[in-house]
C-alpha cells in the first residue's frame, strides 16, 4: 500500500502542477488577488505529494522490495544500509524523482520566502516553476515511473552499478541538483519579469539571494563530484573533460556570470537585458545537461539513461522551454529601459569583461561538447575532442579572468583608475613574484606550473587588498574597521581567493609523479620523496562483493608513516570488476594507489601518484561556497534583504500589472 500511495501522491502532484501552472497566471492577467496568492498554498502542497512519492520509493529500496522494477534493477537484499538509501537516486528513475522533489522544495521555497515579493512577481515565477513542474512530473509518469511493479516479484534484485555504491553518490547528486534545479527559480523570475515587463535594482535584489544558493550548491556538487571520480574510479585524475562532466560546468559558468552581472544590476541598474538573458541561459543549460545524460547520445561513466523516447520526451521540454522564453525575451528586451551609465574603466566595466570571458569560456565548452555529437548526427562521422581542445582554448581565456579578478575589486563604481588599482595591488603583485622565484628554485619543474602558481598567489593576495584598503581608510582601529565591513565584501574577497587556491592546487599537478609498476609482497617503489612498500597481498569479502586487498606501507626516510589498503573488488551479482584507490593525504598532497589488475602469481599490477598539493582543488572550492554562504547572511542581499527592496519593487511591477 505504500508504494502505491506514493504512486498516487505523484499523479496529485501532477494536478496541482497544472493548477499552479494556470490559476496564478490567470491572476496575473485578470488583476485578481486571490487567484494570485492561492499559488502560494498550491506550491506548497506540491512539495507535500512529491515527498510523500519520494518517501515511498526510499521505502521500497531500504526494504527491499523486488515487486517493484526499480528496486530489482537497482538493489540487492545484502547491500549496506547506506547504499540502498543512497541507490534510490542512483538510477534514471530515482534520479528523476529526485530532481522533481527538488523542483518542489524550489518552488515551496518561493512561497515561504516571498512575504515581502510583490504579488504580482510571486504569482508569475511560482506560475512558471509550475509550468516546469509539471513537464517534468508528466515526463517521470509517462516514460521513467518509478513505481512500475513486476506481476510475480523476483527473489532478489540485480544490485547497484559498483561505481555508485560509494559515500560520495549520498552528496554528489543532492547537491549537484539543488544547483542545477535551483537555476529554475532565476529562469521563473526572469520569465515573470518579462511578462510583467518591469525589470529593475529591486527585481535584482530579490532574486540575488536565489543565484547565490543555486551557485553555491553547484559549486560543492561539482566538487564532490571531481573528488568522487579522483578516488572511485582510480584512474588517479579529477577531472576528464567528460562530456556529463562538462555538462555541470557550463551552468556553473553561466551562473557565475550572472552572479556579477546582478552586482552591477542591483547598484547601478544597469545590465538588464544581459542579466535576464543570462538567467535563461544558465538553466537552459541544466536542461541541456539533463538531456545528454538521459537520451543515449553520449557514452559515459556519469550517464544514467539510454532510451532515446526519454531523450525526445527531455528535448521536448527543452525546446518548449528554452525557445518559449527566447521569444518572451526577443519581444520584450526593446522596452527595457536603460540605466546607469559607466566608463569602460570602472567597476560595471570589469564586470563586464568578467562576464565576456566567462561566457567565451562556456561557448568553448558548449562547442567542444556538442560539436562531435552533431558531427555524428549529420555525417556519421565519429571524432572526440578531449583535453588538448580544451586546454588550448578554455585555458586562455581562464588566465586573464584570473589577472583582472583584483584589479575589478580595486576599481571605484561608475568611473575609476586603472594606476590607482595597480598602485593597491603592489603588495599582491610583489607576493607573486616571491612565489614565482621561489618555486622555480624550489620545485623547478614545468614554467606553466610555476607561472600558474604565481598568478595563484596573486590572486589569493589581491582578493584582500580591497578589505586591507578600506581597513586603512581613517587609521586607527584597522582589525574593528575590517571586521566591521558589510559581509557581502568579505564574501567576495573569500570567493575570489577559493578560485585562487583552487588554481594553485590545478598548478601542482606539474610537480606529480606517475609510477605504473607490477609488484609483489616486500617490493619497495619510489614514489616523489616517499617509499611504498607492499607489505603483504590478502583476499577479503565485503558485504556484497570479494577483494584483493593489497596492504601497503607509505615509509619517508626509511621510517613507515603511515598505511595505505588499495583492492581489486568483484562485485559477483552485476560481475563488475572495481578498483578501490589507497589514499594517503601527507600534508597538502597525497599518495595515490589504484590496482589495475591481480596476477596469478601473486603480484598486481599497481599505478602510483605522488600529487603535491592536490587537495588544494577541493579546498578552494570549499572556500568558494563558504563566501558564497556568507554572502547569503549578509541582510543586505540576503533572503532577509532590508524592506526598502519590496517598497522599491512593488509599485513597478503594480503598475506593470495594471
Amino acid at each position: 500500500m505504500i508504494v502505491e500511495a506514493g504512486h498516487y501522491a505523484l499523479v496529485l502532484a501532477f494536478v496541482l502542477a497544472l493548477f499552479q501552472a494556470t490559476v496564478p497566471l490567470i491572476g496575473v492577467g485578470l488583476r485578481d488577488a486571490r487567484l494570485m496568492q492561492s499559488a502560494r498554498s498550491v506550491a506548497l502542497t506540491q512539495f507535500a505529494f512529491v515527498a510523500i512519492a519520494y518517501a515511498a520509493l526510499t521505502y521500497a529500496h531500504v526494504t527491499s522490495d523486488f515487486s517493484l522494477v526499480n528496486v530489482y534493477e537497482n538493489s540487492h537484499s545484502a547491500k549496506p544500509l547506506v547504499y540502498k538509501i543512497s541507490g534510490v537516486w542512483g538510477n534514471h528513475e530515482g534520479s528523476m524523482l529526485l530532481w522533481v522533489l527538488v523542483l518542489s522544495i524550489c518552488g515551496a521555497s518561493v512561497a515561504l520566502f516571498s512575504r515581502i515579493m510583490p504579488e504580482t512577481l510571486r504569482a508569475g515565477a511560482l506560475g512558471v516553476q509550475g509550468w516546469i513542474g509539471a513537464a517534468f512530473l508528466l515526463f517521470v509518469l509517462a516514460t521513467s515511473n518509478p513505481f512500475a511493479r513486476f506481476a510475480q516479484a523476483p527473489l532478489e534484485g540485480r544490485d547497484l552499478n559498483p561505481i555508485l555504491q560509494d559515500p560520495g553518490l549520498a552528496i554528489h547528486p543532492p547537491l549537484l541538483y539543488l544547483g542545477y534545479v535551483g537555476f529554475s527559480v532565476t529562469f521563473s523570475f526572469a520569465a515573470a519579469a518579462l511578462i510583467s515587463g518591469r525589470i529593475d535594482a529591486g527585481w535584482a535584489r530579490i532574486v540575488r539571494p536565489w543565484v547565490l544558493a543555486a551557485w553555491t550548491f553547484l559549486t560543492l556538487g561539482i566538487a564532490m563530484g571531481s573528488y568522487w571520480a579522483y578516488y572511485t574510479l582510480g584512474w588517479g585524475g579529477f577531472w576528464f573533460w567528460d562530456p556529463v562532466e562538462n555538462a555541470s560546468l557550463m551552468p556553473w559558468l553561466a551562473g557565475t556570470a550572472l552572479l556579477h552581472c546582478m552586482s552591477v544590476m542591483q547598484k547601478r541598474d544597469a545590465l538588464k537585458i544581459w542579466t535576464i538573458f543570462l538567467a535563461i541561459l544558465a538553466f537552459s543549460l541544466s536542461l541541456l545537461g539533463t538531456f545528454l545524460v538521459r537520451s543515449g547520445v553520449l557514452t559515459s561513466v556519469h550517464a544514467f539513461a539510454n532510451d532515446p523516447a526519454r531523450g525526445v520526451f527531455i528535448l521536448v521540454i527543452l525546446v518548449l522551454f528554452i525557445g518559449g522564453a527566447l521569444v518572451l525575451f526577443a519581444l520584450r528586451a526593446n522596452t527595457l529601459q536603460a540605466g546607469g551609465v559607466f566608463a569602460p574603466v570602472s567597476r560595471e566595466g570589469a564586470l563586464v569583461l568578467n562576464n565576456l570571458l566567462l561566457t567565451c569560456a562556456c561557448a568553448t565548452v558548449f562547442i567542444g561538447t556538442l560539436y562531435p555529437l552533431v558531427l555524428e548526427a549529420v555525417t556519421g562521422e565519429k571524432i572526440s575532442v578531449g583535453a588538448p581542445y580544451f586546454n588550448l582554448t578554455f585555458v586562455p581565456l581562464c588566465l586573464p579572468l584570473a589577472i583582472a579578478m583584483p584589479f575589478g575589486q580595486q576599481l571605484a563604481w561608475k568611473r575609476g583608475s586603472l594606476l590607482g588599482a595597480a598602485q593597491r595591488l603592489t603588495l599582491a603583485i610583489g607576493c607573486e613574484f616571491l612565489a614565482v622565484v621561489a618555486l622555480a628554485l624550489v620545485k623547478g619543474g614545468p614554467v606553466l606550473s610555476v607561472m600558474a602558481a604565481g598568478l595563484a598567489i596573486f590572486l589569493i593576495t589581491g582578493s584582500f587588498a580591497d578589505i586591507g584598503a578600506r581597513a586603512l581608510r581613517g587609521g586607527g582601529h584597522v582589525f574593528a574597521r575590517a571586521f566591521g565591513l558589510p559581509r557581502s565584501a568579505w564574501a567576495t574577497a573569500i570567493a575570489h581567493a577559493g578560485i585562487g587556491v583552487t588554481l594553485f592546487g590545478l598548478a601542482s599537478t606539474g610537480w606529480g609523479v606517475e609510477e605504473v609498476a607490477r609488484m609483489q609482497p616486500g617490493q619497495t617503489v619510489a614514489v616523489g620523496p616517499y617509499e611504498v612498500t607492499v607489505a603483504s597481498i590478502t583476499p577479503g569479502k565485503g558485504p556484497n562483493y570479494d577483494e584483493t586487498v593489497a596492504h601497503t606501507l607509505v615509509r619517508s626516510g626509511g621510517v613507515a608513516i603511515t598505511e595505505i589498503n588499495p583492492s581489486q573488488r568483484f562485485y559477483p551479482v552485476r560481475e563488475m570488476h572495481r578498483a578501490e584507490a589507497g589514499i594517503a593525504t601527507l600534508g597538502l598532497g597525497q599518495i595515490y594507489m589504484s590496482v589495475a589488475e591481480v596476477n596469478r602469481d601473486g603480484s598486481i599490477d599497481a599505478r602510483l601518484y605522488w600529487k603535491p598539493f592536490v587537495i588544494l582543488i577541493w579546498i578552494g572550492a570549499l572556500v568558494m561556497a563558504a563566501g558564497g554562504l556568507l554572502s547569503l547572511s549578509d541582510r543586505r542581499i540576503g533572503f532577509a534583504f532590508v524592506a526598502r527592496a519590496r517598497r522599491s519593487a512593488a509599485p513597478a511591477f503594480q503598475q506593470a500589472a495594471e
